[in-house]
């Protein structure tokens, strides 16, 4: 039986500007990643892995593949949307009736992510 998600995995064209995303403008932080063999990342939201980085190899094209995009349950709004439009950062925002604030956005190889906050939570 599955009981959640363990991890998504995403191939990096930059690892600097990639890894820059994730911690800096998304608040994930690189921890610990076993010697696998090759060049990589392991990013986690507190104490969890949520993100495994590949340094090793060619983003495909599409970039998306057949995975469309990841989402992540996301607290905070106007500190994010603040973020993004303190560096100008590219991202689509809208609120759906009765459903989540979501925010979409493209890491720096072109992976889709969704920040997904809370219906409650307000811009103002």
């Amino acid at each position: 039986m599955i009981t959640g998600m363990n991890h998504f995995t995403a191939i990096s064209a930059n690892p600097d500007i990639t890894l820059d995303f994730y911690q800096n403008l998304l608040g994930l932080r690189i921890g610990y990643r076993p010697d696998l063999g090759f060049p990589g990342a392991w990013l986690y939201a507190d104490e969890t892995v949520v993100l495994h980085l590949y340094f090793d190899r060619p983003v495909p094209n599409p970039a998306a593949g057949v995975i469309d995009h990841m989402a992540f349950t996301t607290h905070n709004l106007k500190k994010f949307k603040a973020k993004f439009d303190e560096i100008n950062y590219p991202y689509k925002l809208q609120h759906r009736p009765n459903g989540p604030w979501q925010l979409f956005c493209h890491d720096p190889s072109g992976a889709k992510i969704e920040l997904n906050f809370d219906s409650n939570e307000s811009l103002d």
